[in-house]
């Protein structure tokens, strides 16, 4: 078989809680799903990444996706959260309690091999483990928030520590079958937050083109 190259590629897991919840009958099902997608897409949209440049792969109650290989991962992580939760209040506000959505969303990166049946890598098997962690898991059961991130440690030190949001997280345990590492995690328990967060980024983005502008020869 002709070896191929691994890519460096950005790895988001959206899982979503109780989703085989016995009160959730196939209908309720459909619209969590259906709902969950378009939050996806319309938080991607916000972070500047185009759905269909993804590769992602449905998991029944989640779902698994690569982001492009450019992807800007500081502006993924201030936008993609803050947008996801707004998206998602919004659509409990109006369904009834077997209808609604909480999510926990997992991000990491690393090297990527594809073959004719997907792709593969220890990187994707950790993030699958950060969405799994029992400690983000009793955390977010105690919260009243719409989604719970965590993220690794080499995500939460290249990525998240040099963006607006780095002071929302907090080091856990992550525990999960053969996997014993630490993740960050943050809890979006305000309606306030999105606010604040989109605030926080258009400072920021100020703040870059104006360095760029004063940069200039």
């Amino acid at each position: 078989m002709k070896r191929r190259a691994a890519i460096n590629r950005t790895i988001v897991v959206v899982d979503v809680e109780g989703f085989g919840d016995y009160t959730r009958i196939r209908p309720s099902q459909l619209i969590v799903r259906e709902t969950m997608y378009r939050a996806v897409r319309k938080g991607l949209r916000a972070a500047g990444v185009h759905w269909f440049r993804c590769h992602h792969v449905d998991r029944g109650d989640g779902v698994f996706i690569l982001a492009p290989t450019l992807t800007d991962k500081v502006r993924l992580v201030e936008a993609l959260p803050a947008a996801l939760a707004k998206a998602l209040r919004r659509h409990n506000s109006r369904h009834p309690p077997e209808e609604r959505i909480r999510l926990r969303l997992a991000m990491h990166a690393g090297e990527i091999a594809r073959d004719e049946h997907g792709v593969t890598g220890n990187s994707i098997n950790l993030t699958f483990r950060l969405a799994d962690a029992p400690e983000l898991k009793k955390a977010f059961r105690e919260s009243p928030g719409v989604l719970a991130v965590i993220t690794s440690e080499w995500f939460y030190d290249e990525v998240v520590r040099h963006s607006s949001v780095a002071d929302s997280y907090r080091r856990v345990p992550v525990n999960v079958k053969e996997t014993s590492t630490s993740g960050w995690m943050h809890l979006l328990n305000s309606p306030d937050e999105s606010g604040h967060v989109a605030r926080r980024i258009r400072l920021r983005q100020r703040v870059l083109t104006w360095s760029s502008l004063t940069r200039r020869p």
